[in-house]
């Protein structure tokens, strides 16, 4: 029985449990790994459901793989066809911005962008929002009306899925025992396509009240071929077959619409929890089908040519510096934070947030939630702004951290612009969550040098901050735009 199963006091700042901590270099060597540990192994790849629910006490693994240094799992590549192969580690955040995604398949762009928060995309990836199971999640809907195609893999060989296989309930999927989810296949769409997905929720960093994704095929006026999916009203994300039936064949009216969206609200099963009713659910999906309809029958559906490339990978690899770690044994780590190399003895479950404060004594990174939901302890990590409180410290080692202390001039002592911007425009607060405001901010700025408010809002949208509002803020970050080159 776990002893921690009915712990509901829990430190959110700490990983209580010790485990054992493995970086995986192939899919062999991970394979390997999950066969030796038979079942009490968990793969890591973002992370942030998995170190959010081992802080919880509510998992508890004797092992943990790294699989985030697997190459060929960071790969996405768009085919001849159209088509598009799309590696499990390739994050959330990559996905919303690839051009042939965002022109081919415009519902998954969006699911992507509709995250909770930018350090959530930054960090998550498709292949974790997919195997965690959840019922909301946001890429699911989308990916089970654009037919995708999972390859799942083990020491007994490989098999493929399609998608609408792969949920089976809260948390569970077809995954067996010793396998993992290797490759996503997207079929090209065909003339006259598009996608939308919609996504309700009681705040813009929430999970969804409900979701609901559509893809369809026009001639004309005419509904050729049509699948609409819906997250949050299930037990998984699941299609709704009788709906698209009713539109597929039909000439595009309001009145049909109307039809097809009772339609939608009687096919679904969804529950009163504590972020919504089943009442309100129902009602919802009714107003999300024709919404959806009405948005998607408004896109240019001229065919666009496929963006064809190589197979590229996200990011930086890096080669295994500690390649194993066994439980309660220490190692000592090399560093780069803030441009200096340090190293620091740390065990397996220590957070990056910790060592950064207590042992490095770099404060300006601030604890707060814990669990990834405030973006108060957002640092960069190879430049992109992730969450140091669901970063375990040893998976950091070899990559380039900075932290609020990091943007100064290490010679002059000079403020960054950024920060000059945050005291001319009064849009520092309390000093709590504006080192994390002003990471993210300065990460924005170096993917988009002259964002609109939209824009700044949006990537924003993670960091909450209740001293005030961020009206002084976006000013500030706008301002800082004017001046970049």
């Amino acid at each position: 029985m776990d002893t921690h199963s009915h712990n509901e006091m829990t430190n959110s700042h700490l990983l209580v449990d010790n485990f054992d901590y493995l970086e995986a270099s192939t899919v062999d060597e991970a394979l390997t790994w999950l066969e030796q540990y038979d079942g009490r192994a968990r793969l890591m790849a973002g992370g942030t459901d998995l170190i959010v629910m081992m802080k919880m006490e509510r998992l508890t693994p004797a092992a943990i793989i790294n699989i985030t240094k697997i190459p060929e799992l960071n790969e996405t590549k768009v085919n001849l066809d159209g088509s598009m192969n799309i590696g499990p580690l390739v994050t959330i955040h990559h996905m919303g911005m690839h051009p042939h995604i965002r022109a081919s398949f415009p519902g998954l762009a969006a699911a992507c962008q509709s995250f909770g928060s930018t350090q959530i995309e930054t960090m998550g990836t498709i292949g974790g929002n997919l195997c965690n199971g959840s019922p909301a999640a946001d890429t699911a809907p989308v990916l089970l009306t654009l037919k995708a195609e999972l390859t799942l893999s083990s020491r007994q060989g490989k098999r493929i899925l399609p998608i609408e296989e792969f949920f089976l309930g809260p948390g569970k999927t077809s995954l067996k025992p010793g396998e993992m989810l290797v490759g996503i296949k997207l079929p090209a769409p065909q003339p006259g396509s598009t996608s939308v997905f919609l996504k309700a929720s009681r705040v813009v960093a929430d999970l969804a009240k409900a979701s609901l994704a559509i893809a369809f095929t026009r001639q004309g006026e005419r509904i050729i071929a049509c699948r609409v999916a819906m997250g949050s009203v299930a037990p998984t994300p699941i299609l709704l077959p009788t709906v698209a039936k009713t539109l597929i064949g039909q000439d595009f009216s309001q009145d049909l619409l109307a039809k097809a969206g009772k339609m939608a609200a009687e096919a679904i099963s969804p529950i009163d929890d504590v972020r919504s009713s089943a009442w309100y659910r129902r009602r919802i999906a009714n107003v999300m089908l024709q919404d959806a309809m009405n948005q998607a029958w408004r896109y240019d559906l001229e065919a666009k040519p496929a963006y064809i490339s190589p197979s590229q990978a996200e990011g930086q690899h890096y080669l295994p510096l500690a390649n194993t770690l066994e439980t309660e044994h220490r190692s000592e780590i090399e560093l780069n934070v803030n441009g200096h190399k340090t190293k620091v003895w740390v065990a397996g479950n220590e957070l990056l947030l910790n060592v950064l404060r207590e042992k490095l004594e770099l404060t300006g990174t601030k604890y707060a939630c814990g669990i990834g939901e405030c973006s108060a302890c957002t640092v960069q990590i190879d430049g992109k702004p992730m969450l140091s409180c669901l970063v375990l410290a040893i998976s950091a080692a070899g990559k380039q951290i900075t932290t609020i202390e990091g943007l100064q001039n290490p010679k002059t002592g000079e403020l960054d612009p950024l920060q000059e911007a945050f005291i001319e425009n009064t849009a520092f607060q309390c000093g709590y969550c504006t080192p994390g405001v002003l990471m993210t901010a300065k990460s924005l700025l170096a993917e988009t040098t002259d964002p609109d408010e939209e824009q700044v809002r949006h990537y924003l949208r993670g960091n909450n901050c209740r001293c005030t509002g961020y009206a002084s803020i976006v000013r500030a970050v706008l301002s800082c735009a004017d001046h970049q080159e």
